[in-house]
């Protein structure tokens, strides 16, 4: 019996000739990502359980990003990330992408410039799950593990992916090692182009809906066929990031030429680590679940209130009146997420209170310089009526303090870009929030009501 991608990656990872299900392995792990909110938790735990003055196993192999809580007047949300900036010049990692530029100073959040503003230095990159990307610190083949649930989004390039707890990366951060069990493994064969219109993000939703958003749990999600070689790597990501949406412990892509044009110039670029072994799965691997989708039958779908499994149509919740759209998040906030969004609305005026978050400055950058027409993608959805910071960040993906760009802080609806809505997510425990990819957003936004993207899309 053959092994999946998951399978081969975590035997080579323990140093055997092959993993089954089920089985618990002591794995080698080659990157460690952590940010300012679990980042502090994180380093108590090295630090007590490996004392004081103890080193991590490998500077170059942790990756630290503020991003969650940051943009806000929050004095211990500041504080946090000030204990990163200690614990990174303590330990001389390289890969710490601090808000601010001097190693010694102090990181305080200027509410008086208001939210849109550029507020960081020149070392910021923005959310850790696209950070990691884009900073060359994603390659097929490897471990990877993050303090955060959304750790998965970096399946999409071939390796395994997963969240972690604190003192799971605690220990990681001191041996480099962890203790995993083998998950089983689900296949999600796609076949078939998506119509114009929709996006990777209905593909997820589409598939959550199908299974539940329970219905992977502790299990790797594969998505494999020439429907997902078609894919780029920005829908490559939204679909591993959301398998965590269906309960998944990681969803992986398997790398093609796709993957590693993207990810050799990203390590080139930023001067990281270039090696690395791809893996495919073998032709007698073992599925739990092995599924056929059409990509070509998919409709810009919904995930309703009060979890991401309440799969709909968006051409049927017409009725479904809106107060807000959010556009950002590791999901929803890259470049080709804000293309789309400017497809639709280009223009024309939104109708509701309408934010835009980048999800990484270079996202701000590529927004600023890539045209539709003779008007920067920035422009047009300035235009529209969007209000677009310049700090990329989380932002209102997960609430966070009240004075949070775009945070949810009275009962209302919104329909986000963003991966998860259950109740409280994005502020507000009594609003609701319903997910939807950018352009369905987008449409939505100018409607004031969900609204299908093909009506507008050009």
């Amino acid at each position: 019996m053959g092994m999946t991608l998951t399978e081969k990656i975590l035997a080579r990872a323990s140093g055997k000739a092959r993993v089954y299900a089920g089985e618990n392995v002591w794995v080698r792990v080659d990157i460690l990502m952590t940010y300012d909110v679990c980042g502090p938790g994180t380093i108590g735990v090295f630090k007590r359980e490996f004392g004081k003055s103890a080193k991590v196993w490998d500077p170059k192999k942790i990756v630290i990003t503020p991003d969650h809580y940051i943009f806000t007047t929050d004095a211990l949300c500041n504080r946090n990330v000030d204990t990163l900036r200690e614990f990174a010049r303590e330990q001389g990692l390289p890969y710490f992408y601090d808000i601010i530029d001097d190693p010694r100073g102090h990181w305080k959040y200027d509410a008086s410039r208001g939210p849109l503003v550029r507020q960081h230095g020149s070392h910021y990159v923005g959310v850790c799950h696209t950070a990691l990307p884009l900073k060359g610190h994603t390659r097929p083949g490897e471990v990877l593990l993050g303090t955060d649930s959304h750790t998965c989004t970096a399946g999409a390039f071939g390796e395994f992916a997963t969240g972690i707890g604190n003192t799971d990366a605690g220990f990681v951060m001191g041996t480099g090692k962890i203790l995993l069990k083998v998950p089983e493994t689900m296949l999600f064969w796609f076949e078939g182009a998506l119509q114009p219109g929709v996006m990777g993000k209905d593909v997820i939703l589409h598939v959550i809906g199908e299974i539940g958003f329970d219905g992977a749990t502790y299990r790797a999600m594969e998505f494999r066929g020439p429907g997902a070689s078609a894919m780029n790597m920005d829908d490559r990501m939204t679909i591993a990031n959301m398998a965590i949406e269906a309960g998944g412990k990681n969803g992986i892509f398997e790398a093609d030429q796709k993957t590693f044009d993207y990810v050799n110039e990203r390590v080139a670029a930023n001067g990281t680590k270039k090696e690395y072994e791809a893996v495919t799965p073998d032709a007698d691997a073992s599925y739990v679940y092995n599924k056929k989708f059409d990509l070509s039958k998919l409709e810009p779908t919904v995930a309703c209130h009060p979890d991401p499994g309440q799969r709909k149509l968006a051409r049927e919740l017409g009725h479904v009146a809106l107060d807000r759209a959010y556009i950002g998040s590791c999901t929803g906030g890259k470049t080709s997420d804000f293309i789309a969004f400017a497809r639709v609305v280009k223009g024309r005026q939104v109708k509701i209170d309408t934010f835009g978050v980048p999800a990484t400055t270079q996202v701000v950058q590529d927004l600023r310089a890539v045209k539709l027409g003779d008007k920067s993608v920035w422009q047009i959805l300035v235009d529209a009526g969007v209000r677009m910071t310049e700090n990329a960040g989380c932002a209102a993906c997960l609430g966070g303090p009240e004075d949070t760009f775009g945070r949810v802080n009275t009962p209302m609806k919104c329909i986000s870009a963003t991966n998860r809505n259950f109740p409280g997510r994005m502020g507000n425990r009594e609003s609701q929030v319903l997910l939807a990819s950018p352009a369905t957003v987008a449409a939505s936004a100018l409607t004031g009501k969900v609204t299908d993207p093909r009506e507008f899309w050009s």
